[in-house]
Parts: structure tokens; sequence; C-alpha cells
């Protein structure tokens, strides 16, 4: 039986680090930003199911951002500005994620590639699950601006700005409800969130 290195390539996802060009108070990796992804995209699944009658299914979603960045682990972080800076760029990056997606597939035994195929691609993703995915990975780089300014970090303040904007163009109830119920405490030091208790 041939020996897979998915898994090991997956794991080194910790190694990324985030906001390569920005000076971070505290830096952030892959593999943490995809876990809060998944946290974020499973609530907001949930609340669109639960408040604003939705039809989707939560765990699959949380699975989606688990994985909605494991391309990386192949072709780095690429910084929002230099990945956005014209449109070539943009499908140009584009092209080279999917490689990268269809090389990490490839890593698989042949019998299971199917099945992570549908979390990787996400061209096997409904449109209903990319938007709550990316309002999701959107709302954690915001949220990650929050932490950084609250924490003295004036580097994030134009991100935070930019990012707001975006989460206004990316906007939905759910997406709404989460930003009003749950991203103020995120500016609140851990003495001021357990105050309630």
């Amino acid at each position: 039986m041939k020996q897979s290195h998915f898994f090991a390539h997956l794991s080194r996802l910790k190694l990324i680090a985030r906001w390569p060009l920005m000076r971070n108070v505290r830096t952030e990796n892959v593999s943490e930003h995809s876990l809060q992804v998944a946290f974020v995209a499973h609530a907001l699944a949930i609340i669109k199911n639960r408040r604003f009658s939705g039809q989707v299914n939560p765990e699959r979603i949380a699975l989606l951002a688990m994985y909605h960045d494991s391309s990386e682990v192949l072709t780095g972080d690429m910084p929002t500005p230099t990945k956005y800076y014209n449109p070539q760029i943009a499908i140009e990056y584009k092209k080279i994620e999917k490689i990268a997606q269809h090389k990490l597939i490839a890593m698989l035994p042949e019998d299971l590639q199917d099945d992570f195929k549908q979390l990787i691609d996400d061209d096997y993703y409904s449109e209903s699950e990319k938007n709550i995915v990316k309002q999701a990975d959107v709302l954690c780089a915001y949220l990650k601006t929050i932490e950084e300014i609250s924490a003295g970090n004036n580097e994030f303040k134009l991100a935070e700005q930019r990012l707001k904007k975006t989460l206004s163009e990316r906007s939905s109830p759910e997406m709404d409800y989460f930003i009003k119920i749950f991203v103020p405490s995120f500016s609140l030091s851990l003495d001021e969130i357990t105050l309630d208790e």
C-alpha cells in the first residue's frame, strides 16, 4: 500500500503565517485561521437556518471552511493587496490555487480522492456554501483587525476599513446578526468578557 503525504502537508498549514506584510502584535497562521473560519461559517449557517429560513447544511459548511485555504500549504498565503492588485493577477492566482488544490487531492489514495475533492475544490461548493464560507473568511480577517487595533497596533486600521467595506458588500441577514451579537466582544479584554458570567 502506497503512503500518502496529504495529512503531513496539511499539518504544515500551521507554519504559514497570515498577514505577512503587516506588523502583528500576535502572529496568526493558516491552520488557526481555518479553524476560526469553520467556527464562524458553522454559526452563520445555523443562524441562516434558524432565523432566516435557510436550508443549508451547517456541518458541511464547517468542513468546507476547514479546508478552504488548504491549497495554501503549496502556494503560501499571498497578501490581499498583491492578490487583488489588478484583475489579471487575481485571475492568474486563482489558476495557481486550482492547480494546488488538484495537486493536494492527487496526494490521497485514489479511492478517497472524490470525498476530499468535494471539500478542497471550491468548484464543488454550491453558491450558498461559497457565500457563507467567504463571509466567514472576511469576518475572521475583520476580527483579526479588531484584535490588533485593540492591542494598540494601528498598522491594521486601513485593513479594518477595507474589510468593513467588503463586509458591507457581502451583507446578509445572518452575517449582520453575527456582527451585531458577537463581534463587539472582540474589542474587549478578558476581564470585560468575563464580568457578565
